[in-house]
């Protein structure tokens, strides 16, 4: 277990999705947020329908346009088979969200990941809303199992 310097319970975890949103309005909403880490939380983070957020692209825009930090972290994305499942096959949410709550169970992720790379972090997904968004629920979840001090926001 990693040792934590930042008491999980100060923490505020913000989310952003990149889909039907322009790059202006996706960076001003991470300035005023004051966000200076991003957490891509995607399986697929070069996909060309990405457009300014393939992975590359998006650490560059965000350190020079926000002097931001991005770290990709696949720990937090969905198996290619769940999200197959999900996307392509059309497959009903309480099915997706219980197999993505299993998988993270199951990877530790609350143990396996400080709280200090979530302080000041906002968790990136293609997803516009957060409803029907594993962003959500990687939040939702560190929440629960770190005590229910975080504050979720989604920008």
């Amino acid at each position: 277990m990693t040792v934590n310097s930042i008491d999980p319970n100060s923490i505020s975890i913000f989310t952003i999705g990149f889909t039907k949103s322009t790059a202006e309005h996706f960076f001003t909403r991470l300035i005023q947020a004051r966000i200076e880490r991003v957490i891509d939380v995607r399986l697929n983070n070069t996909s060309q329908l990405s457009g300014f957020a393939k992975g590359k692209d998006m650490g560059y825009f965000l350190r020079a346009i926000g002097d931001m930090d991005y770290v990709h972290e696949p720990l937090l994305a969905p198996t290619d088979d769940i999200l197959t499942a999900f996307k392509k096959n059309r497959g009903p949410w309480p099915v997706y969200e219980r197999q993505f709550l299993d998988l993270m169970d199951a990877r530790k992720i609350d143990e396996r990941l400080s709280p200090d790379l979530f302080h000041h972090g906002c968790l990136l997904c293609s997803e516009d809303k957060p409803h029907h968004c594993h962003r959500r629920l990687v939040a939702e979840y560190l929440n629960d199992r770190w005590d229910g001090g975080i504050v979720v926001r989604h920008l």
